[in-house]
């Protein structure tokens, strides 16, 4: 696969990506995190807030990936 299309296939992914974590997130902070103590509410934000970027890093590096040579 050309690496125009996987740039394509995951700047979309991506898009989706940033928004369903979104909505999760805020789903699980407003049903079980308000109910922790403050530190772990804070615990929880930090995790909710930054884990997105493990499935983005991936996902950035197979779209960087460089192209096969063709032969």
């Amino acid at each position: 696969m050309p690496q125009r299309i996987r740039k394509l296939i995951g700047t979309v992914v991506l898009l989706i990506l940033v928004v369903v974590w979104a909505l999760m997130a805020m789903a699980l902070a407003q049903g079980r995190v308000t109910t922790l103590h403050w530190a772990w509410q804070t615990v929880w934000y930090i995790a909710l807030g930054t884990l997105w970027v493990v499935p983005a890093g991936a996902l950035i590096w197979w779209m960087e990936r460089p192209d096969r040579p063709r032969g």
